[in-house]
């Protein structure tokens, strides 16, 4: 049986930065507070104009993560596209990218795992591999939250946690034993789905024009979050997964070079970091600079932290996610 590897990334984020003194503009908020509660100080957003949309950001980070791996459009055997913002609700994303990108006509999967999704993504293009059925698999992270966000004081406690960006990797084939993905946990708990839920259109048709076409006073339409239920499930969630993988592959917290968790909030990962006992060096955050970009948070953070020299071949990465539905679930890398 073959092992997969991931031969190359790429990201992008637009460039409209949105500071926290920003939002306090718009609602009654502040930097302090905003701060304290999640470690967040700007994120990034797309800005009307500006060409971008889920897709397309997908795309860039995309051609990024091609490129690095040295591997041509045309050797792509599968795309698997993970979103909870897609463009529309149907067709998926992974199509879009498919014609953007003039790729032929292989499978194009899109999964909705919402913050899991990349790691859900890592486990499918790992097996598709694995039992030697596609070679080269292109894995995309993308999100575009600021189309859907109440921006009024109603809204604070979820909008000042959200960002836009694309997160995008290659996972090909390999043949040595040891190497690349070791291993992959996922786990979901569909009972507690709707204390992180949104009920509503796409971002193409959003609660401004829904309101005006039918006023009423109960808007369903935004974003719901119960943030204490979800931070006291996500910490447990997050040490459960992350031993299971170091269990099944006969390592234990100290053999970890770099954990890379999902960006949900700074608290949540420095409690986990503390739990550890993990330094610094070995938990690579960015939710300062990016905010919670739920299914991009992974592959942003893991591929800046390789950009930066701080995974290097032969390093055990740890990936973990949780999030909506309740999804989570980590993955284990030989790099």
């Amino acid at each position: 049986m073959y092992t997969s590897r991931i031969a190359g990334m790429g990201k992008y984020v637009p460039e409209n930065v949105v500071t926290n003194d920003d939002l306090s503009k718009l609602m009654d908020t502040n930097d302090a507070w905003i701060q304290e509660r999640t470690g967040i100080k700007e994120r990034r957003h797309i800005k009307k104009g500006d060409g971008n949309s889920t897709a397309v950001m997908g795309v860039k980070a995309a051609e990024i993560a091609l490129d690095r791996a040295g591997i041509s459009k045309d050797e792509i055997d599968l795309i698997i596209f993970a979103t909870l913002s897609p463009d529309y609700y149907f067709p998926g994303c992974g199509v879009q990218v498919q014609d953007m990108m003039g790729i032929h006509t292989c499978p194009a999967l899109d999964i909705r795992n919402q913050c899991s999704g990349f790691v859900y993504g890592i486990s499918v293009a790992d097996q598709f591999i694995k039992t030697g059925m596609y070679k080269n698999v292109l894995l995309i992270g993308s999100e575009n939250h600021s189309g859907g966000l109440d921006f009024s004081t109603r809204g604070r406690g979820v909008t000042v946690i959200f960002g836009d960006g694309a997160g995008a990797a290659v996972l090909t084939r390999s043949e040595q034993e040891g190497h690349g993905v070791l291993s992959t946990h996922l786990h979901s708990e569909g009972k507690h789905a709707l204390e992180l839920s949104l009920k509503g259109p796409s971002t193409n048709h959003w609660v401004p024009q829904i309101i005006e076409e039918n006023p009423q006073e109960d808007i369903p339409y935004y974003p719901y979050m119960n943030g204490q239920f979800v931070f006291k499930n996500a910490v447990v969630r997050f040490s459960e997964v992350i031993m299971e993988g170091l269990k099944t592959n006969g390592l234990d917290v100290n053999d970890i070079d770099m954990l890379v968790p999902h960006q949900a909030n700074l608290r949540i990962s420095q409690f986990i970091q503390k739990k550890f006992q993990l330094s610094d060096d070995k938990v690579y955050n960015n939710i300062q600079r990016y905010g919670n970009t739920t299914a991009a948070s992974i592959p942003i953070a893991l591929c800046e932290a390789w950009e930066e020299g701080k995974v290097k071949e032969g390093d055990t990465v740890v990936l973990a996610a949780f999030g909506s539905g309740f999804t989570w679930g980590s993955a284990v890398i030989k790099w």
